[in-house]
């Protein structure tokens, strides 16, 4: 089942973020930072534990973006990180958001959702702040792609 997230999900959600960050394929994500931006995120939850998460970010005026997407190794190729991103786009849109980013190792699954590929260049000054902080700058690999609603 997909639904927003409540405070009781954190510590699996940064469990399910952190698996992912062991490999080098997503940033992690401090509890704090979780805390502070729960209402961005939506879980997929199974029998009672999470299995899957996504964040939707109102980046600036019409941008967000879709960040944090995990699903948990035995969830996978079952159409979960989809729903998850489908139910972040719904929501993007109800709130007024016209153009949705993402910053990706997994180019391909966003491409089938709609995403077109980008230059890093062609976002907005104000995300690349965020990037500063980050253990992987400058030398980030993630691809950036972006879908117009």
């Amino acid at each position: 089942m997909i639904r927003k997230a409540k405070i009781k999900d954190i510590k699996q959600i940064q469990e399910l973020i952190a698996g992912f960050a062991k490999q080098d394929i997503m940033l992690p994500r401090s509890l704090n930072e979780l805390y502070e931006n729960i209402r961005d995120f939506w879980v997929y939850e199974d029998k009672g534990k999470l299995a899957g998460c996504a964040a939707l970010h109102i980046s600036w005026d019409d941008l967000a973006e879709i960040k944090s997407l995990a699903v948990a190794k035995f969830k996978q190729s079952k159409g979960i990180g989809k729903e998850l991103v489908l139910a972040c786009l719904a929501e993007a849109e109800v709130m007024g958001a016209k153009k949705i980013f993402v910053l990706t190792y997994k180019p391909e699954f966003f491409k089938k959702i709609g995403f077109k590929r980008i230059k890093h260049e062609d976002l907005p000054h104000k995300i690349w702040a965020e990037c500063i902080n980050c253990c992987k700058f400058p030398n980030c690999q993630e691809i950036a792609l972006l879908k117009i609603l």
